[in-house]
């Protein structure tokens, strides 16, 4: 007798992404009673070090070969987080590496990571043509992370609980709802910049999210209101939630200052 192999049905359809620059989200505590026990040279001599590391970073920005973003981290989860964007997976281990190499490192102590790469779905489509030739699509899959004010990350995936399980939907319904779903997003252009990393095979959620604004209460609204969206309420599964502030280059002294 022969087999047959059915077609994928409507059910059984997967959406197709677009893949960008992977991303690391490095989390760091800063070990205040060890750090306060080395001398001020010392500690002068480790800033200069991290500041010309985060020199280096920027060069890469320049080129437009990659991208990168400091913050502190308010509450107790973390102190620090340092965003990079690079074009293949080894660059990110090699900027990981650098970071591990310096020595005001040994004062930063590892509280959480989160392994990306930045994704753009295809529920409304991709255009015609190349999709990666088009300028729109590569400015979201390569971007040049902006200089807000205040950043809110936070993984998540979509539930597959019974009768609530979001990859047994029709490519039709999860078009619909996605749809309804961007245009709350859309409605928060100008006060939200988000980047969406796909993480499935990756890391522990299927996505991490990334939101820059100016106004740190947009975050608050946005995700309040997206909770009476049918995709979160239903069918979203959320982790912890990290807030931050810009912290550049110039003012480690002072945030370092004891």
């Amino acid at each position: 007798m022969q087999h047959q192999t059915s077609e994928p049905t409507a059910t059984q359809q997967a959406a197709e992404t677009l893949d960008g620059w992977y991303t690391l989200h490095d989390f760091r505590r800063i070990d205040w009673s060890r750090l306060k026990q080395i001398d001020a040279t010392d500690r002068a001599r480790m800033i200069e070090e991290f500041q010309a590391f985060l020199s280096e970073l920027s060069d890469v920005e320049a080129t437009k070969d990659g991208s990168h973003a400091l913050y502190t981290i308010i509450g107790q989860k973390a102190d620090l987080v340092l965003m990079v964007l690079r074009p293949t997976m080894e660059q990110i281990q090699d900027v990981e590496v650098k970071m591990q190499k310096l020595d005001l490192y040994d004062y930063l102590i590892p509280t959480y990571s989160y392994v990306s790469v930045v994704e753009l779905g295809t529920y409304r489509g991709s255009g015609e043509g190349n999709p990666y030739e088009n300028p729109y699509v590569r400015d979201r899959l390569y971007p040049i992370l902006p200089q807000a004010k205040h950043i809110c990350f936070y993984p998540m995936s979509k539930s597959r609980r019974d009768g609530d399980n979001w990859y047994t939907l029709s490519m039709e319904k999860r078009k619909e709802l996605m749809y309804r779903h961007g245009m709350i997003g859309r409605s928060y252009a100008g006060k939200i910049q988000q980047i969406i990393g796909g993480s499935t095979g990756f890391d522990d959620w299927e996505w991490g999210v990334t939101l820059f604004s100016d106004d740190i209460l947009q975050f608050k609204k946005i995700v309040y209101e997206m909770r009476f969206d049918e995709v979160s309420a239903k069918y979203g599964e959320f982790g912890e939630f990290f807030i931050g502030n810009r912290l550049e280059s110039e003012q480690l002294n002072t945030h370092f200052a004891l």
